[in-house]
């Protein structure tokens, strides 16, 4: 059983595994066939470089249906888990920790610790990027109300600007 399948389930519409939105869901006529990768692509919000990289890299943890001319077909199962690995990747986390962890998923019950311990370790290098940012964040807007309180006094030309040294070109 996949990690995907904890997706809520009707009624829930468009809430993914972490209550954010996640791929279209796939009509039901498509979800027997499943979609072109163009069409995966379109709806996961990735391009179809991309999701040929996430098979090639072994971020895919089931294989991807191919027709019998070799075409890929993407189920919503495929559509859910590109979200994930996207989402990780959006928060910075390496391509061999999504790797691993898609095998860890893959691989199925019994190992849910490991999951836990990849994505509780993740979670603290995003929360420790994200108090930076607001840190980073306070400078931004300490610099923002300096400047409007200076033009709004008329006295902009009094900011601080470099001057060349004396005899420095």
């Amino acid at each position: 059983m996949l990690e995907v399948n904890a997706l809520p389930g009707p009624g829930s519409a468009g809430r993914g595994l972490d209550g954010g939105v996640h791929a279209d869901a796939v009509p039901a006529d498509a979800a027997q066939e499943g979609l072109s990768i163009a069409e995966a692509a379109r709806r996961t919000g990735v391009s179809v470089h991309t999701l040929r990289y996430y098979e090639r890299a072994g971020l895919v943890v089931t294989p991807v249906d191919r027709t019998a001319g070799g075409r890929r077909r993407y189920r919503q199962l495929d559509l859910d888990w590109i979200t994930v690995c996207t989402r990780l990747r959006a928060t910075g986390m390496p391509i061999r920790a999504i790797r691993r962890y898609a095998e860890l998923v893959a691989a199925g019950r019994g190992n849910e610790e490991q999951r836990l311990a990849l994505l509780e370790a993740h979670r603290a290098e995003v929360v420790a990027r994200l108090a930076e940012l607001r840190e980073n964040l306070t400078l931004i807007d300490r610099k923002i109300g300096v400047y409007r309180g200076r033009l709004a006094a008329g006295d902009a030309d009094r900011l601080w600007a470099p001057r060349p040294q004396d005899g420095a070109r």
